[in-house]
């Protein structure tokens, strides 16, 4: 029988990804480490200077500059999406 590539591809193991991306707060991270990777940018008038909260257990931005608020998830693929990010 040959062998199926797709089954047997390198990669994460499943106990080694749920170790790091398991959680909420760890998905919410790694999102924001990889949108942001110098920290958060406005993204309508790029200043970095912004005050972070909670609201409804999502993570909001508000820069203090134009004072416009961006979500962690806004503009991204999982825009508008009821799922939570470990699913």
């Amino acid at each position: 029988m040959p062998r199926n590539l797709i089954q047997f591809q390198s990669g994460l193991s499943l106990p080694d990804f749920l170790k790091q991306y398991g959680s909420l707060s760890q998905c919410e991270s790694a999102l924001e480490s990889s949108r942001w990777p110098q920290g958060f940018v406005c993204p309508h008038c790029h200043d970095t200077r912004h005050s972070a909260y909670f609201r409804k257990d999502k993570k909001r931005f508000q820069c203090a500059r134009c004072r416009r608020q961006s979500s962690l998830t806004s503009g991204t693929v999982f825009d508008s999406s009821k799922l939570p990010l470990t699913t």
